[in-house]
């Protein structure tokens, strides 16, 4: 489980397509702290797994199915990718429950300037997931956590403050691009409960 906070941006090293999925190699540096073989790792945020780790960064294989739903399939060697461990115990929970299971991905409709820094992301939402989402409700953009702003049919907007903006992959995308969505897994479940015939 993650909280949609990124610790860090990392860099594809390689991106090597194979018969079924993917292998994927990151460089990276904070989030290497005592990560072990077997560890989760989110990587705009899909939980992938480290399955090699050395100094300059770690290896994951990539699902076909996790290809097929999200932007992992767009990274090439050179890519910027948002990086997060997964959630301690003993952690304060800054952003909300993120599991980094994607659900599909979302049309980056514009990035607008608002003046300091600050921005207006504005998203397409794939079809089916609009009802997931509520007004000052959070959703996981490309594995960050960011409360929503606007909601006009499947077009969605947020404030990205000047940290955020800075410190993830949004500066980086231009208008068009796949951005991976999970929205809230509580609002889910409780659609599958009370649908759910007694």
């Amino acid at each position: 489980m993650f909280t949609g906070i990124v610790q860090e941006l990392g860099t594809v090293s390689e991106f090597e397509q194979r018969a079924t999925g993917a292998r994927i190699e990151i460089a990276c540096h904070d989030i290497l702290a005592d990560l072990q073989i077997g560890a989760s790792i989110a990587v705009n945020g899909c939980c992938l797994t480290a399955v090699e780790i050395s100094e300059r960064g770690f290896i994951s294989d990539v699902a076909p199915e996790t290809l097929s739903r999200t932007n992992l399939s767009d990274l090439r060697a050179g890519s910027t990718v948002n990086l997060e461990r997964p959630l301690s115990v003993s952690a304060r929970l800054d952003g909300h429950f993120v599991l980094g299971h994607v659900d599909g991905t979302a049309k980056l409709l514009s990035l607008d300037a608002l003046g300091e820094d600050n921005w207006w992301l504005k998203i397409q939402l794939p079809p089916g997931l609009d009802r997931y989402v509520v007004s000052k409700g959070s959703i996981a953009v490309d594995g960050i956590s960011l409360t929503v702003a606007s909601i006009e049919g499947d077009v969605v907007a947020f404030t990205v403050i000047p940290h955020t903006h800075r410190n993830t992959t949004l500066g980086h995308y231009q208008p068009s691009a796949r951005l991976n969505i999970e929205v809230d897994i509580l609002a889910k479940h409780l659609e599958k409960l009370t649908t759910m015939r007694m």
